[in-house]
């Protein structure tokens, strides 16, 4: 069947194909997005569009502005790094067709509307509004191929409370935790607390890259990590403090799994903030994790279980905790990692004999597949 915009809507349709090889795979790279992560964002897209096999793929890139304005951008990289991406003159307003099988983007210009059409869609957008299944859904229900975790699965990682439960049912060990509401008394909040004792954490329940988290050592520190918690989300949660360090296994794969070497953080006081995930100023992570191979062996077990009980497919880092006595106790799962070069997942798989290329390449293929 013919592929259309009706005309109605669209009286003047062109479609662009701006000298790409039409031999070569059109991947959609969506980045930016209404989300705190936003500048984390525009440094994994970055990572990534240098990073593919442009001998196959041709990156078709689609920015998100912070306020949720959609552009094609056909401009240098580095103004994705520096955040001017989108004050040049390399952006088309764009919105993407959600006709069925269509796969294209609608650049909206003043003489008409060109059509760009792609094959497949690798969502590289951090937090909410991008890695909560909220564009995979628009993706799914066009028809996408999709790189990476569909709805559901997004949907259930970033939502701290479910995504435990769920794995708990699997058979993996979670922390103690509460979820809060906006009226969950102080009361019953500082009882939980006591009961677990501190330190323990205060986080929102659904959000990335430690936005809205709290380490707190007392209970005097309470009221004021659940209000910021609540800044980021309307559910709060609060978690027990495990002893121990910081574990993280990169997955790939649909239904055979190929997991990375598993990665250790080392702290020297406090937790993996934000600053210290983009920064590492006092802390280190070692790849391969300072552990035995038989600790390894099962710490990566436990990550295929978590990734399968979440329904992950495409990809996806898995984190956990290892406590002093050998236990392991699930974290979370996130389905859009950082992707720069220096980033835990590519460095993890790199570990494990996969470079950055090789792992773009396979995570396409899954889409397409």
């Amino acid at each position: 069947m013919k592929k259309y915009v009706p005309a109605a809507l669209f009286p003047q349709v062109k479609e662009r194909h701006r000298n790409i090889n039409m031999k070569k795979t059109k991947i959609a790279v969506f980045f930016g997005g209404c989300s705190s992560e936003y500048s984390v964002s525009l440094s994994s897209a970055s990572g990534v569009i240098l990073n593919l096999d442009r001998e196959k793929y041709c990156p078709i890139m689609i920015g998100i502005t912070k306020e949720g304005l959609w552009y094609y951008y056909d401009g240098p990289i580095d103004k994705l790094l520096d955040d001017t991406w989108h004050s040049s003159s390399h952006c088309t307003p764009a919105v993407l067709s959600p006709n069925h099988g269509e796969h294209s983007l609608l650049l909206l210009k003043e003489e008409g509307v060109e059509r760009i059409p792609f094959d497949v869609a690798f969502p590289v957008l951090h937090g909410r509004n991008g890695e909560d299944g909220t564009l995979q859904g628009m993706l799914e229900l066009a028809g996408i191929p999709l790189a990476g975790c569909g709805t559901l699965a997004s949907a259930l990682c970033m939502d701290k409370d479910r995504a435990h439960k769920l794995v708990n049912l699997a058979g993996v060990h979670i922390p103690q935790s509460m979820v809060l509401e906006e009226d969950t008394s102080m009361d019953s909040i500082e009882s939980f607390a006591a009961k677990v004792g501190y330190p323990l954490y205060v986080k929102p329940v659904k959000a990335g890259s430690s936005y809205g988290v709290t380490k707190v050592m007392e209970a005097a520190q309470l009221s004021e990590a659940v209000s910021l918690a609540f800044q980021y989300d309307n559910q709060a949660i609060i978690e027990e403090n495990i002893d121990g360090f910081e574990v993280g296994c990169a997955v790939v794969g649909n239904r055979e799994l190929i997991i990375g070497e598993v990665d250790e953080i080392e702290l020297s006081g406090g937790f993996f903030n934000f600053t210290e995930k983009y920064t590492l100023k006092t802390s280190s992570i070692h790849v391969p994790a300072r552990i035995s191979s038989a600790k390894a062996a099962e710490i990566k077990e436990a990550a295929s279980c978590i990734y399968k009980a979440l329904g992950c497919q495409g990809f996806a880092r898995i984190d956990m905790f290892l406590t002093p006595k050998g236990k392991i106790i699930f974290n979370e799962a996130n389905t859009i990692p950082g992707f720069t070069e220096h980033s835990r997942f590519p460095s993890m798989m790199k570990a494990a004999g996969y470079s950055f290329r090789e792992v773009l390449t396979k995570i396409i293929e899954l889409a397409i597949s």
